[in-house]
Order: C-alpha cells, then structure tokens, then sequence
C-alpha cells in the first residue's frame, strides 16, 4: 500500500472535497495533495469507502474538512479518543456512514480434541489479573498563549447568533448547494487586509496542505460547528491557540488562487451551509 488513498475504481473520480470555485469561476478545486496531478469531480456525498494514510502536516479535523467527514464522526469510526492525536503513517478508514462505529472483533481460543478420551480442552491460557493498557505518551500540552485582538476598520457587528463578518469588502462568490459550485463565500479585499476569527473557538488546523485553498486556517467554535478562511497571504495563528471573535488571524492574500481574496466557510457537523444564513445583514 502506497501513501495517500486506495479507492474502488468505481468511486475514484467522484470523492474528493469539492474546492473553492466561486460562481465567477476563479477558484481551484481541492484535489488530495499526495497526488498533485490529478482532478476529480467536486465530492457531493462525504467519502465512504478507502482509506488515507496521514502525512505530516495533517490533523484529524484538516482529514475530516477535506473529505466531508464530521471530525467527531470520524474520530469514532476510527477509535482515535480524546485529544484525537494522530500520527504520520496512521491509517484513517472512510468505510462505512459517518459515524457508524467500527465493529469490535473478539478472539476465542481454539478447541483441541484429545484423540484418546475424545474430550474437548482449551487452549485458552490461564486468566491472569487485568493490566492496564499501555497507551503511547503524549507530549504534555503546552500552555496556550492567546494573541491580542489587532484593532482594524472591520466591521465586528454580531448576528443573533454570535457571528461577525470576517473580512470587510464586496461579496463576489456566494454559497451553492450544487457540489460543483461553491461551498462557502468569496470577499474581495486588498493585500494584507486583516481576515478575523468570526467567532470564539480554537485554532484545529493552520497550513497549506489542502489544495484549492491556500493558507488555510479552520477554527472549531463548538462540537457541532468549524469555520475556514482560505487564500491568505500570512497565517497570524498556531493549531491549538484560543482565538475570540473579531480577532485578527491572518492577512488577506492570493496564495491557492488568481486574486486576492478571502475563502469563507462554515461547516455544521461537516457539512457545508451557507454563511450568509449566520453572519449579520450588511
């Protein structure tokens, strides 16, 4: 088994994260960033059958962001608990419906027939007492230094719902729910613009590993919602760091397409909705 992915032929072109294509048509594609030559067709179910061997770089919320997956559903199609580390070479399975459990095997020894007396034995071993299982150490978490909310000219308004608009500018990409279209909003802006969190959460992925993006930040807000801003010039936050709403986390770029602009998703149990249904009325 190579790196990457393993697919049925029947499924090979149809799996993949749909990308950041606007309606003016000025966006890529995400396509798996172990095979950079390759296209696909945008993804419009999350992908249910192969498996993706982790690279470095990859978190298990980048993993479930890029094929659909809700990560909580994920995590547990996977056994991976709590703080769901994974490891470069570890293999994570799509087989199966998000969220449907991986199923337990149990062994049983094997029975031995005595040719002489025709009795039946096992040759199970002798019940020992229970030891706890080994689990491989962690490094102990780091204290999470937060960055000070950067003063901008952007517009910090909430909606009922907590949201703000993460970029100021003019809307020139809107959300489709046609898998072929796009998954989230365009804001055109100027080069440098500050791009803020759109509400509190914690930084879970911040990097280039997702193709069709750029720099990419993701930022979980709750168990059930994540947000992304993609295209950045400069990421201004790390993978675990606190961030609170209205606060600046990266600079506004052209990095993964031909203009600058900032990529805006929010994702609800992994599947995109449309951000103007959350963010207030301009």
């Amino acid at each position: 088994m190579g790196n990457g992915l393993t697919w049925l032929p029947a499924v090979a072109a149809g799996i993949l994260l749909a990308g950041c294509s606007s309606t003016q048509k000025d966006g890529v594609n995400v396509v798996d960033r172990n095979h950079p030559g390759s296209t696909s067709a945008p993804q419009r179910q999350p992908v249910t059958s192969g498996q993706y061997r982790v690279q470095r770089g990859d978190t298990l919320y980048s993993i479930a962001f890029r094929f659909g997956w809700d990560w909580k559903a994920l995590a547990a199609r996977n056994g991976i608990p709590a703080p769901y580390v994974i490891r470069p070479g570890q293999i994570i399975r799509f087989d199966g419906q998000p969220g449907q459990a991986r199923p337990t095997a149990v062994a049983t020894a094997p029975v031995v027939t005595n040719p002489r007396t025709g009795s039946s034995t096992s040759t199970r071993p002798p019940v020992q007492a229970q030891q706890p299982a080994i689990r491989p150490q962690t490094p102990a978490p780091q204290p999470v230094v937060t960055a000070p909310v950067t003063p901008s000219n952007t517009s910090t308004t909430r909606s009922a719902a907590g949201w703000v608009w993460p970029a100021n500018g003019a809307l020139i990409g809107r959300f489709s729910s046609n898998g072929s279209l796009n998954k989230g909003i365009d804001i055109a802006g100027e080069l440098g613009q500050p791009v803020l969190a759109a509400s509190d959460g914690s930084v879970v992925y911040a990097g280039s590993g997702l193709r069709g993006y750029g720099e990419l930040v993701i930022i979980k807000h709750s168990d059930t919602y994540v947000s992304a801003y993609g295209h950045n010039r400069r990421l201004l936050v790390r993978e675990g760091q606190q961030v609170k709403v209205g606060q600046t986390i990266a600079e506004m770029g052209s990095t993964g397409t031909d203009r600058v602009k900032l990529h805006f998703e929010i994702r609800r149990q992994g599947k995109p909705v449309d951000p103007l249904q959350y963010l207030p009325r301009r």
